[in-house]
């Protein structure tokens, strides 16, 4: 099972969770689904709706922008839920595998990475500004905050690598 190999790297292990939450939660289908489903002024319809932020798509009425920065901030989720599990410090200073730091280490990352996501993506939007911008940076956090225990979970026993 590669989940559970004692030689599974952290950064791979956490990253490849993220992109299961990505292409599985993010898809139309699923996007769609939550939409007309659930309850938004229930906490079980938030949450499923909530699972649903980093929505990728190829077809829709926006203009080519936003479909451009709604799937490059779907990329930037993964890609940048990487840099960070590699950068965070929490996986270095563990000495045994499984600890909390690399589990607190992985959802503290996938916090940033909703974050930085949104707030890159944010910019290339048809009418960016700042306060768009930050709006956006805050529900990318409030995405990974809610999400992230799942790629916390995901580093759990991996090892850090060689620098």
């Amino acid at each position: 099972m590669a989940l559970t190999n004692r030689y599974k790297s952290a950064p791979g292990a956490g990253t490849l969770a993220a992109l299961i939450l990505v292409l599985v939660f993010g898809s139309p289908w699923y996007a769609d689904w939550a939409r007309n489903n659930t309850d938004p002024d229930s906490a079980s319809g938030w949450f499923l709706r909530l699972l649903a932020w980093p929505a990728w798509r190829f077809d829709s009425s926006d203009s080519i922008q936003e479909i451009f920065a709604a799937d490059l901030k779907a990329i930037l989720v993964v890609v940048l839920t990487f840099v960070f599990l590699y950068l965070l410090p929490g996986f270095q200073l563990a000495r045994a595998r499984g600890t909390l730091s690399q589990f607190f280490a992985g959802w503290a990352a996938y916090v940033f990475a909703g974050a930085f996501a949104a707030l890159l993506t944010a910019l290339i939007r048809t009418n960016p500004s700042l306060l768009g911008a930050f709006q956006a940076a805050g529900d990318g956090a409030a995405y990974g905050l809610f999400t992230g225990w799942i790629i916390g979970i995901a580093t759990l026993g991996g090892y850090r690598g060689r620098r």
